[in-house]
């Protein structure tokens, strides 16, 4: 075997620690996988004092990342800090500057930073590796960036947060709300105290930013994400969507179209015969629609200590056997402009919820609106109640043929404005599996 490939790790919270303890524990193993002894030289992190349940005695500690960056006692810089900024993104800096490869499981980071990290990165000669921060143990950047190489992708979409998973889940199966849910979510530690990174998609938009950009060979691009979140979905529209043989995912979808690529995260209905649609629980699933291989989908753990950890390493590995490939595979110099598709350009099918009055000539309005803005409808249903006239706010259910976003946009502005509804509308794509 060659030389020691060293690592400093900074970070040592759950994926930290378990990094360092699968490296430390199933050393020969890894060192088998490598080709070279992987060694732990470095680490920091804001307490050292703190029980780790790991041998940290014979490793150098460091107060401060960048110092740790910039060590010559590692080779690789793990960071697992967390945060679009400082520290995470100066010690990165620094490690990149000094000639250091990269690991990172921070999706943040490079969401928003990542076009310079790529070309100090390229400029540098090193690598960064990132597949744990996409998805968690599921390997979809390796896949994209390599093992799709002969393909041009069309398509690349999935379940990207385990939390709003779980959560979807939970209230298909116990039929209990969105807030319940969610609370029984933080306290099994799926979602945080504050989870509004989570259910309002910015955490899957992290993912998706960088999915595109590997898939598409474009500029990272966060800000062209079209965002909406899973706390508006409630149980009238989980009971709708099982009644139509759909479910209701939160997806991360970019497609590239004639106009550029369009980046989403939204909630979705997919029909239950559909691959995406059966992952369940805090999983996570992305398929690649490819022109050479297909459609492929791939689906695992896509947090954790341990399943992170095991991405981390990979990258590791792959870094110990000098395979190193550009940021988002190819050059940074060589990505294309990000061109924002036009977003409410998108065609398909949508499921809408209006909370109707009833009274006479609210139906006939809100269908004049629908036809006005061009948009055919599959099917309508009112339920929760009889009598014409009341006066009392009933659910109703539509369903489109496929038409513009902004029909539907249109549509609703009209409805809104001529008072036949209670609330705003509810709109969930349906999506083509």
């Amino acid at each position: 075997m060659s030389d020691v490939l060293r690592v400093g790790i900074a970070g040592l919270g759950t994926v930290g620690a378990s990094v360092a303890r699968i490296l430390i524990d199933s050393a020969d193993l890894i060192a088998e996988r490598a080709g070279r002894q992987i060694a732990v030289t470095g680490v920091c992190a804001r307490d050292a004092s703190k029980d780790r349940g790991i041998d940290l005695g014979d490793i150098t500690w460091f107060d401060d990342p960048a110092a740790l960056a910039q060590s010559n006692a590692i080779d690789v810089f793990i960071e697992l800090i967390g945060g679009d900024g400082d520290p995470a993104k100066s010690a990165v800096q620094a490690a990149v500057a000094s000639g250091r490869h990269v690991v990172t499981a921070n999706k943040a980071l490079l969401a928003v930073n990542g076009n310079e990290i790529a070309a100090a990165a390229d400029a540098g000669g090193v690598a960064i590796g990132y597949e744990a921060a996409v998805a968690g143990g599921i390997p979809v950047i390796k896949t994209v960036r390599e093992a799709a190489s002969a393909n041009r992708i069309a398509r690349v979409y999935g379940i990207l947060n385990g939390t709003c998973n779980y959560i979807l889940t939970r209230m298909e199966e116990h039929g209990e709300s969105f807030e319940d849910c969610l609370a029984e979510a933080q306290r099994l530690g799926y979602a945080e105290a504050d989870p509004t990174a989570d259910i309002e998609g910015h955490d899957s938009a992290h993912k998706l930013a960088l999915l595109a950009a590997a898939a598409f060979g474009v500029e990272v691009s966060l800000e062209s994400v079209y965002l909406e979140g899973i706390s508006s979905i409630t149980q009238d529209d989980l009971r709708a969507a099982d009644e139509l043989g759909y479910r209701i995912k939160l997806l991360g979808v970019a497609v590239r179209t004639d106009s550029g690529i369009e980046q989403r995260v939204t909630p979705t209905m997919l029909p239950k015969s559909a691959a995406m649609a059966r992952i369940g629980g805090v999983l996570n699933a992305v398929a690649i629609d490819g022109d050479a291989f297909g459609e492929i989908t791939l689906a695992g753990a896509g947090a954790g200590g341990d399943a992170t950890a095991s991405a981390v390493i990979g990258d590791i590995v792959d870094i110990a056997r000098a395979r190193l490939s550009p940021v988002f595979g190819v050059p940074a110099s060589k990505l294309k402009p990000h061109t924002r598709a036009r977003m409410r350009a998108h065609a398909g099918g949508y499921y809408i919820r209006l909370n109707v009055f009833d009274r006479p000539g609210a139906f006939a309005g809100i269908a004049t609106r629908m036809a006005e803005a061009g948009i055919s409808l599959e099917s309508i249903v009112q339920k929760g109640g009889e009598g014409e006239g009341n006066g009392r706010a009933l659910p109703v259910t539509i369903i489109t043929h496929d038409t513009l976003e902004q029909n539907i946009r249109e549509a609703f502005a009209g409805i809104e404005a001529d008072g036949h509804i209670e609330g705003r509308p509810q709109m969930i794509r349906i999506e083509k599996a």
